[in-house]
Order: C-alpha cells, then structure tokens, then sequence
C-alpha cells in the first residue's frame, strides 16, 4: 500500500509542475504579444507591496479599501483586453486534472483537516482492485452504446412482450434514473440478470464512468475475486490493505458475475455482509450493482434466503435478453 501511495504521489507531483510550468508558459507568451497585460500585473503586484509597507507602518485600514479599488480596476482592464483577444479569464491560471485538489491528492478541509481527495482514492481503487475490470472506461460508455445490436422482433422464446430492443432501452433508462438520483437513499441498487453477451458489463462500466464524473469512487470487482480476497484479508493473507473497509464504504461497489465463486457457507456470509452492511451505512449513501449470468431461480437455489430478500426488496432488477451480441455489428 506505502509503495503504491507514494508511486501515485510521485505521479502526482509531477502532474502539478507540468500544470504550473504550462501555465508560466502561456503567460510570457501572452506577455511578449500584448506588453500591456504584463504591465498591468507588475502594477497589481507593486501596489500590494507598496500598500502591506504602509500598512505595517501606518496601520491605516483605509490604505487597504484603497488597494482593493485599484487592483479591481486593474484587473478590469485586463479582463477587458483578454475579452478582446478572445482569450478566457483563466487561461493564467495551471490546468490541474484535478481542480478540486490541485493535483496534490489532498484536500483541506473547512476545519482545517486535510482528507483524501476522491481522486486519489480512486487512484489506489484502480491501482489494487480495479485493474482488470475497469480498464474499458474509455470506450465502454453511454455515447458508445447502440440499441441496434438488440433485436426489435419480440420472440416468444424470451417469455416477454416486448422485444429486446425495448427491453435494453427500459434498462438504459432505469440507469439513468439510478446515475441521477444516485444522492437519493431511497433511490435503489442495480441486479443485472442475464446471458453472457447482453450488454451487463457493458451498462456497469458505462455507470461506473458517469459516477466517477460525479467525484464518487467506484470499486469494481468479480464476484470470485472479490470474496477470495475477503477472506485472504481475514485470514491474514493480505497485509497493508483493508480491503473490506473498501468494499463496504465505496460510494459505488460493482460485483460482476455474481455466481461464477466457488460455493461455500463462509463466502454466502461474507456476501450477505456486504450486501446488509451497504444498505444499512449511516455515514453516506453507498449504491450497489450485482451483475449475474443466473436468472432468479437459480439465485434463489445458490444463495442464503437472507441475501435474496435483501435484494429483491433493495433493488431494480433488470432482466437481459435476446441474442449474444458480442458478435454482431451495427449497420
């Protein structure tokens, strides 16, 4: 974990200088254009010098209204300049990746603390957890998404009455609806049910992109991965990393292939953990998607009575069907 953090850090680090060298770039370049700018702000820095030697001396508060009067028409007349060049207000300022920490992976707070950014942690989420699950943000999302590869026909054989096509949009929709009132505790998880080759990896990792936007942290796991890793934590296998701590606190927890684990009593118990303790959190709002290849019945046949009753009464439960589309192009 020491290792991990200060490798992130070290990254980090050198993000902000490259941010802030860039920056000092684009304002001599500016400055060498338009001599005018510059000269504005030699100004603005020599009246705070000249005005904070008065005020040690003289402690006259009225120097300090003064300064402020003519630094704001100071910049005024930059800002007016860089109007008419068309140039935006910020285009001094460095352009963190992070605006919210300044690519410092620490935040202070109003009581002074200083936490974690959400950026950071989601650094060390995808450093440990995250690495072979959500490496596809980049192509698996919304934008990316086309309800073409579903059949429009309905087809008997799926037990439905629409076709798959509607049935995907239905689905597509009630992710929105779970992405916009995500803040909402009486908005409910996700369980994704279904084939393989349905678009449930698919819609979770294009869930997990806009929840990310949000500046919430996603943790995104197999179910076998996942509960080994429980339990390699519990019986002390795992050193430096309270993995459990993560999973039961993410802002947004994905279990992928909820079934594919080995069976045991101790994992069902983990598992009920999870799932309880997530629903039960005091502290934040923490939302859950399940994504499985079993239809209920089989859920209903592998798993503690416990654990179904707190899904069927928690969460949405969307239903894929149709043909693996995987293999199939859009024309």
């Amino acid at each position: 974990m020491d290792s991990v953090l200060k490798n992130i850090l070290s990254q980090y680090d050198k993000k902000k200088t490259q941010a802030e060298v860039d920056a000092q770039t684009r304002k001599e370049e500016l400055y060498q254009k338009y001599p005018k700018l510059q000269n504005i702000d030699d100004k603005v820095s020599s009246l705070a010098i000249s005005t904070t030697k008065s005020l040690i001396a003289n402690n006259d508060k009225n120097l300090l209204k003064e300064l402020n009067d003519n630094i704001n028409k100071l910049k005024e007349e930059k800002y007016s300049i860089l109007k008419k060049l068309n140039i935006p207000e910020d285009y001094f300022e460095p352009r963190y990746e992070c605006p919210i920490c300044k690519d410092t992976g620490y935040v202070t707070n109003n009581d002074y603390s200083v936490t974690m950014c959400s950026c950071l942690k989601q650094k060390l989420y995808n450093e440990q957890y995250n690495k072979s699950n959500i490496s596809n943000l980049d192509t698996q999302n919304f934008d990316n998404f086309s309800d073409l590869l579903y059949s429009d026909k309905v087809d008997k054989k799926y037990n439905a009455d629409i076709s798959p096509r509607e049935n995907i949009n239905q689905i597509k929709n009630i992710c929105y609806k779970f992405i916009a009132n995500f803040d909402n505790k009486a908005q409910k998880n996700l369980l994704f049910t279904g084939n393989t080759g349905l678009g449930k990896t698919f819609l979770s990792s294009a869930i997990a992109n806009e929840i990310l936007k949000k500046g919430k942290n996603v943790l995104y796991q197999t179910a076998p991965v996942m509960l080994d890793t429980i339990l390699d934590y519990r019986f002390g296998k795992i050193k430096g990393s309270n993995i459990l701590d993560s999973i039961l606190n993410v802002d947004l927890l994905i279990i992928d292939d909820l079934g594919a684990e080995n069976p045991s009593n101790i994992k069902s118990s983990e598992l009920f953990n999870i799932i309880n303790t997530r629903l039960l959190n005091q502290n934040k709002i923490t939302k859950t998607i399940i994504s499985t290849n079993l239809n209920l019945r089989n859920l209903y046949s592998n798993y503690d009575e416990r654990i179904i009753s707190r899904i069927i009464g928690n969460y949405d439960i969307c239903y894929f069907f149709g043909d693996d589309i995987r293999f199939r192009n859009v024309r």
